[in-house]
Protein backbone atom coordinates (compact mmCIF):
# COMPACT_ATOMS: atom_id res chain seq x y z
CA UNK A 1 0.00 0.00 0.00
CA UNK A 2 1.36 3.47 -1.00
CA UNK A 3 1.69 6.35 1.48
CA UNK A 4 -1.49 8.71 1.49
CA UNK A 5 -1.52 11.94 1.28
CA UNK A 6 -5.44 12.70 1.69
CA UNK A 7 -5.36 13.89 5.10
CA UNK A 8 -2.96 17.45 4.19
CA UNK A 9 -5.19 20.09 2.66
CA UNK A 10 -3.83 20.84 -1.23
CA UNK A 11 -4.63 23.56 -3.34
CA UNK A 12 -4.46 22.44 -7.01
CA UNK A 13 -1.94 24.67 -8.80
CA UNK A 14 -0.66 22.30 -11.00
CA UNK A 15 -1.91 19.32 -13.77
CA UNK A 16 -1.07 15.96 -13.12
CA UNK A 17 0.53 13.48 -13.71
CA UNK A 18 3.06 15.24 -15.81
CA UNK A 19 4.55 13.70 -19.52
CA UNK A 20 7.41 10.68 -18.53
CA UNK A 21 9.10 11.53 -21.94
CA UNK A 22 11.10 8.80 -23.32
CA UNK A 23 14.51 10.18 -24.94
CA UNK A 24 15.53 7.70 -27.90
CA UNK A 25 18.50 9.81 -29.05
CA UNK A 26 19.97 10.50 -25.62
CA UNK A 27 19.42 6.63 -25.06
CA UNK A 28 21.29 5.85 -28.06
CA UNK A 29 23.76 8.55 -27.15
CA UNK A 30 24.90 6.85 -23.71
CA UNK A 31 23.24 3.51 -24.14
CA UNK A 32 20.94 2.82 -21.73
CA UNK A 33 17.15 4.17 -21.67
CA UNK A 34 16.52 7.54 -20.54
CA UNK A 35 12.74 8.64 -19.25
CA UNK A 36 11.91 12.38 -18.76
CA UNK A 37 10.61 13.35 -15.91
CA UNK A 38 8.93 16.54 -17.44
CA UNK A 39 7.64 18.82 -14.02
CA UNK A 40 9.75 21.55 -16.24
CA UNK A 41 5.89 22.21 -17.90
CA UNK A 42 2.92 22.82 -16.66
CA UNK A 43 0.37 25.88 -16.39
CA UNK A 44 1.60 27.86 -13.43
CA UNK A 45 4.21 30.52 -14.14
CA UNK A 46 6.54 28.47 -16.51
CA UNK A 47 6.46 25.62 -14.10
CA UNK A 48 9.07 22.92 -12.17
CA UNK A 49 9.59 21.48 -9.49
CA UNK A 50 8.50 23.89 -6.88
CA UNK A 51 4.69 24.16 -7.90
CA UNK A 52 4.64 20.37 -6.12
CA UNK A 53 5.33 22.11 -2.70
CA UNK A 54 3.58 24.76 -2.91
CA UNK A 55 0.45 23.15 -3.26
CA UNK A 56 0.87 21.55 0.47
CA UNK A 57 2.80 24.77 1.46
CA UNK A 58 0.19 27.18 0.24
CA UNK A 59 -2.61 24.31 2.01
CA UNK A 60 -1.34 24.73 4.61
CA UNK A 61 -1.38 28.58 4.90
CA UNK A 62 -5.26 28.85 3.55
CA UNK A 63 -5.82 26.78 6.41
CA UNK A 64 -4.34 29.36 8.79
CA UNK A 65 -5.67 32.22 7.35
CA UNK A 66 -2.97 33.57 5.41
CA UNK A 67 -3.19 36.75 3.20
CA UNK A 68 0.74 37.19 2.78
CA UNK A 69 3.72 35.04 1.66
CA UNK A 70 7.35 35.75 2.34
CA UNK A 71 10.04 33.48 0.90
CA UNK A 72 13.59 34.32 0.07
CA UNK A 73 16.38 33.09 -2.58
CA UNK A 74 18.93 33.42 -4.44
CA UNK A 75 18.53 36.37 -7.06
CA UNK A 76 17.17 34.50 -10.14
CA UNK A 77 15.18 31.49 -7.74
CA UNK A 78 12.71 29.49 -9.37
CA UNK A 79 10.98 29.19 -5.99
CA UNK A 80 10.71 33.00 -5.57
CA UNK A 81 9.35 32.83 -9.17
CA UNK A 82 6.42 29.87 -8.66
CA UNK A 83 5.72 31.11 -5.16
CA UNK A 84 5.21 34.72 -6.77
CA UNK A 85 3.25 33.37 -9.45
CA UNK A 86 1.30 30.63 -7.27
CA UNK A 87 0.01 34.21 -4.68
CA UNK A 88 -0.97 36.24 -8.18
CA UNK A 89 -3.36 33.16 -9.04
CA UNK A 90 -4.64 32.77 -5.07
CA UNK A 91 -4.79 36.50 -4.73
CA UNK A 92 -2.66 36.60 -1.95
CA UNK A 93 0.67 39.18 -1.25
CA UNK A 94 3.67 38.16 -1.87
CA UNK A 95 7.42 39.82 -0.83
CA UNK A 96 10.30 38.01 -1.52
CA UNK A 97 13.99 38.80 -0.32
CA UNK A 98 16.47 37.50 -2.31
CA UNK A 99 20.13 37.40 -1.50
CA UNK A 100 23.26 37.84 -4.10
CA UNK A 101 24.68 34.36 -2.98
CA UNK A 102 25.94 33.76 -7.02
CA UNK A 103 29.40 36.18 -7.93
CA UNK A 104 27.68 37.26 -10.59
CA UNK A 105 26.29 40.53 -11.76
CA UNK A 106 24.69 42.58 -14.87
CA UNK A 107 21.76 43.78 -16.27
CA UNK A 108 21.23 39.99 -17.67
CA UNK A 109 21.70 38.30 -14.20
CA UNK A 110 19.94 41.40 -11.87
CA UNK A 111 16.94 42.00 -14.48
CA UNK A 112 16.04 39.11 -16.63
CA UNK A 113 14.79 35.72 -16.56
CA UNK A 114 13.39 34.90 -13.01
CA UNK A 115 14.13 38.42 -11.50
CA UNK A 116 12.08 39.72 -14.55
CA UNK A 117 9.20 37.39 -13.67
CA UNK A 118 8.91 37.76 -10.55
CA UNK A 119 7.96 41.64 -10.83
CA UNK A 120 5.64 40.62 -14.08
CA UNK A 121 3.78 38.00 -11.33
CA UNK A 122 3.10 41.47 -8.76
CA UNK A 123 5.75 40.28 -5.95
CA UNK A 124 7.38 42.66 -3.82
CA UNK A 125 11.02 42.32 -4.16
CA UNK A 126 13.76 43.38 -1.77
CA UNK A 127 17.39 42.24 -2.15
CA UNK A 128 20.26 41.69 0.57
CA UNK A 129 24.04 40.71 0.50
CA UNK A 130 23.47 36.91 2.25
CA UNK A 131 21.53 34.36 2.50
CA UNK A 132 21.67 35.14 6.67
CA UNK A 133 20.53 38.89 6.02
CA UNK A 134 18.06 37.79 4.27
CA UNK A 135 16.53 35.08 6.57
CA UNK A 136 16.69 37.81 9.20
CA UNK A 137 15.10 39.88 7.20
CA UNK A 138 12.15 37.95 6.16
CA UNK A 139 11.52 37.26 10.17
CA UNK A 140 11.34 41.16 10.52
CA UNK A 141 9.21 41.34 7.57
CA UNK A 142 6.91 39.05 8.80
CA UNK A 143 6.65 40.52 12.19
CA UNK A 144 6.14 44.41 10.61
CA UNK A 145 3.34 43.06 8.25
CA UNK A 146 1.66 40.97 10.99
CA UNK A 147 1.60 43.96 13.32
CA UNK A 148 0.23 46.38 10.31
CA UNK A 149 -2.61 43.47 10.96
CA UNK A 150 -2.03 40.88 8.03
CA UNK A 151 -1.53 37.34 8.65
CA UNK A 152 1.89 36.33 6.81
CA UNK A 153 3.73 33.57 6.21
CA UNK A 154 7.12 32.71 5.94
CA UNK A 155 7.79 29.85 3.55
CA UNK A 156 11.46 28.24 3.57
CA UNK A 157 14.10 28.89 1.15
CA UNK A 158 13.14 26.39 -1.83
CA UNK A 159 9.87 25.58 -0.44
CA UNK A 160 11.76 22.85 1.06
CA UNK A 161 10.79 21.43 4.57
CA UNK A 162 8.64 18.56 6.00
CA UNK A 163 5.54 19.32 4.31
CA UNK A 164 6.71 20.93 1.43
CA UNK A 165 8.30 17.00 0.38
CA UNK A 166 5.07 15.87 0.19
CA UNK A 167 4.55 17.32 -3.06
CA UNK A 168 7.60 14.57 -4.29
CA UNK A 169 6.20 11.87 -2.15
CA UNK A 170 2.88 12.52 -4.77
CA UNK A 171 5.24 12.36 -7.26
CA UNK A 172 6.70 9.58 -7.11
CA UNK A 173 3.52 7.84 -6.74
CA UNK A 174 3.54 8.96 -10.10
CA UNK A 175 6.19 8.04 -11.42
CA UNK A 176 5.64 4.50 -10.53
CA UNK A 177 2.64 4.30 -12.15
CA UNK A 178 3.88 5.66 -15.31
CA UNK A 179 6.69 3.26 -15.05
CA UNK A 180 4.18 0.08 -14.49
CA UNK A 181 2.20 1.36 -17.73
CA UNK A 182 5.18 0.71 -19.47
CA UNK A 183 6.32 -2.76 -17.53
CA UNK A 184 9.38 -1.31 -16.11
CA UNK A 185 9.77 -1.96 -11.91
CA UNK A 186 13.66 -1.28 -11.78
CA UNK A 187 14.76 2.49 -11.65
CA UNK A 188 17.36 4.78 -11.30
CA UNK A 189 16.28 8.01 -10.49
CA UNK A 190 18.52 11.00 -10.77
CA UNK A 191 17.43 14.35 -9.60
CA UNK A 192 19.30 17.78 -8.84
CA UNK A 193 19.96 18.09 -5.38
CA UNK A 194 19.79 21.56 -3.95
CA UNK A 195 17.84 22.38 -1.13
CA UNK A 196 16.72 19.34 -0.52
CA UNK A 197 12.95 19.17 -0.55
CA UNK A 198 12.43 17.49 -3.89
CA UNK A 199 15.24 14.50 -3.02
CA UNK A 200 13.62 13.91 0.06
CA UNK A 201 9.94 13.16 -1.35
CA UNK A 202 11.00 11.21 -3.87
CA UNK A 203 13.02 8.65 -1.73
CA UNK A 204 10.25 8.62 0.95
CA UNK A 205 7.79 7.81 -1.92
CA UNK A 206 9.69 5.27 -3.48
CA UNK A 207 11.59 3.35 -0.66
CA UNK A 208 9.29 0.72 -0.88
CA UNK A 209 9.89 0.49 -4.62
CA UNK A 210 13.16 -1.25 -6.38
CA UNK A 211 14.76 2.52 -7.07
CA UNK A 212 18.19 4.05 -6.55
CA UNK A 213 18.45 7.24 -6.19
CA UNK A 214 21.10 9.74 -7.94
CA UNK A 215 21.31 13.10 -6.19
CA UNK A 216 24.39 15.44 -8.03
CA UNK A 217 24.78 18.25 -5.70
CA UNK A 218 24.58 21.75 -7.07
CA UNK A 219 24.62 23.91 -3.89
CA UNK A 220 27.37 22.44 -1.42
CA UNK A 221 29.46 19.07 -1.08
CA UNK A 222 28.42 16.02 -1.39
CA UNK A 223 29.30 15.14 2.50
CA UNK A 224 27.07 18.12 3.77
CA UNK A 225 24.52 17.83 1.20
CA UNK A 226 23.85 13.78 2.86
CA UNK A 227 23.38 15.29 6.04
CA UNK A 228 20.62 17.92 4.98
CA UNK A 229 18.80 15.01 2.63
CA UNK A 230 19.15 12.85 5.32
CA UNK A 231 17.62 15.82 8.03
CA UNK A 232 14.70 16.57 5.22
CA UNK A 233 13.95 12.85 4.84
CA UNK A 234 13.57 12.48 8.76
CA UNK A 235 11.26 15.81 8.56
CA UNK A 236 9.49 14.45 5.84
CA UNK A 237 8.80 10.89 7.79
CA UNK A 238 7.94 12.86 10.80
CA UNK A 239 4.93 14.94 8.87
CA UNK A 240 3.40 11.62 7.35
CA UNK A 241 3.85 9.41 10.99
CA UNK A 242 5.93 7.34 9.17
CA UNK A 243 9.71 5.94 9.82
CA UNK A 244 12.38 7.58 7.84
CA UNK A 245 13.78 5.40 5.10
CA UNK A 246 17.31 3.84 4.84
CA UNK A 247 19.35 6.23 2.78
CA UNK A 248 21.33 2.53 1.51
CA UNK A 249 20.04 2.95 -2.19
CA UNK A 250 20.74 6.63 -2.34
CA UNK A 251 23.79 7.90 -4.06
CA UNK A 252 24.67 11.77 -3.50
CA UNK A 253 27.75 13.34 -5.46
CA UNK A 254 29.32 16.69 -5.90
CA UNK A 255 31.55 15.62 -8.71
CA UNK A 256 29.76 18.07 -10.83
CA UNK A 257 28.90 20.73 -8.62
CA UNK A 258 32.36 22.89 -10.07
CA UNK A 259 32.60 26.02 -8.04
CA UNK A 260 29.64 26.16 -6.79
CA UNK A 261 25.81 27.52 -6.55
CA UNK A 262 24.92 28.65 -9.54
CA UNK A 263 28.26 28.85 -11.18
CA UNK A 264 28.23 26.36 -14.13
CA UNK A 265 31.26 24.67 -16.03
CA UNK A 266 31.53 23.67 -19.46
CA UNK A 267 31.02 20.41 -18.96
CA UNK A 268 27.09 21.91 -17.86
CA UNK A 269 27.09 24.14 -20.86
CA UNK A 270 27.87 21.14 -22.90
CA UNK A 271 25.48 19.05 -20.94
CA UNK A 272 22.42 21.93 -22.29
CA UNK A 273 23.82 21.65 -25.73
CA UNK A 274 23.74 17.62 -26.13
CA UNK A 275 20.17 17.66 -24.16
CA UNK A 276 18.51 20.38 -26.53
CA UNK A 277 20.14 19.46 -29.44
CA UNK A 278 19.45 15.24 -29.21
CA UNK A 279 15.43 16.19 -27.57
CA UNK A 280 14.41 19.36 -27.62
CA UNK A 281 14.61 19.60 -24.10
CA UNK A 282 15.76 22.86 -22.84
CA UNK A 283 17.60 22.63 -19.27
CA UNK A 284 19.06 25.49 -17.10
CA UNK A 285 22.64 25.72 -15.88
CA UNK A 286 21.85 25.76 -12.20
CA UNK A 287 20.23 22.19 -11.47
CA UNK A 288 18.87 20.61 -14.25
CA UNK A 289 22.77 21.34 -16.17
CA UNK A 290 24.44 20.00 -13.42
CA UNK A 291 22.56 17.01 -12.68
CA UNK A 292 22.83 16.48 -16.72
CA UNK A 293 26.33 16.48 -16.80
CA UNK A 294 26.55 13.87 -14.40
CA UNK A 295 23.54 11.88 -16.57
CA UNK A 296 26.42 12.25 -19.42
CA UNK A 297 29.68 11.52 -17.82
CA UNK A 298 29.10 8.68 -14.83
CA UNK A 299 29.79 5.14 -15.67
CA UNK A 300 28.37 3.20 -12.47
CA UNK A 301 25.18 3.12 -14.01
CA UNK A 302 23.31 -0.45 -14.89
CA UNK A 303 23.38 -0.56 -18.50
CA UNK A 304 20.08 -2.39 -18.22
CA UNK A 305 18.07 -0.63 -15.39
CA UNK A 306 15.99 2.65 -17.67
CA UNK A 307 17.33 6.23 -16.00
CA UNK A 308 14.27 8.35 -15.09
CA UNK A 309 15.88 12.10 -15.04
CA UNK A 310 13.56 14.63 -13.12
CA UNK A 311 13.36 17.44 -15.10
CA UNK A 312 12.49 20.13 -12.39
CA UNK A 313 12.22 23.02 -14.54
CA UNK A 314 14.44 26.76 -14.19
CA UNK A 315 15.00 27.51 -18.06
CA UNK A 316 13.70 30.55 -17.31
CA UNK A 317 16.58 31.18 -15.14
CA UNK A 318 18.93 30.37 -18.18
CA UNK A 319 18.13 33.84 -19.48
CA UNK A 320 20.17 35.28 -16.58
CA UNK A 321 23.21 33.84 -17.62
CA UNK A 322 22.71 34.96 -20.98
CA UNK A 323 26.36 36.48 -21.64
CA UNK A 324 28.01 33.64 -20.45
CA UNK A 325 25.08 31.09 -22.90
CA UNK A 326 26.08 33.28 -25.45
CA UNK A 327 29.73 32.30 -25.54
CA UNK A 328 29.76 28.90 -24.13
CA UNK A 329 26.68 27.86 -26.83
CA UNK A 330 28.25 29.26 -30.05
CA UNK A 331 27.63 27.20 -32.79
CA UNK A 332 30.92 24.77 -33.89
CA UNK A 333 32.58 26.23 -36.95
Amino acid sequence: MGITLTGFRRIPLGTWPTLLQEAPRLSEMIGRRVLIKRDDVGELGLAGNKVRKLEFLLGDAAETGADTVITLGALQSNHARLTAAAAARLGLRCELVLYRSVPRSGAAYEESGNMLLDRLFGAVVHTRATRAEAESFAEELAEKRRAAGRNALVIPVGGSNGLGSLGYVAAAAEIEAQLRERRIEQARIIAPLGSCGTAAGLVVGGSQLPWSFDFPCVRAAAEPSRADLSQMISQTADVLGIEAPSMEKVQVTDRTLGAGYGQPTEGVWQALRTIAGREGVVLDPVYTGKAAHHLLTATEFEPDVPIVFVHTGGASGLFGYAPEATRSLAPNE
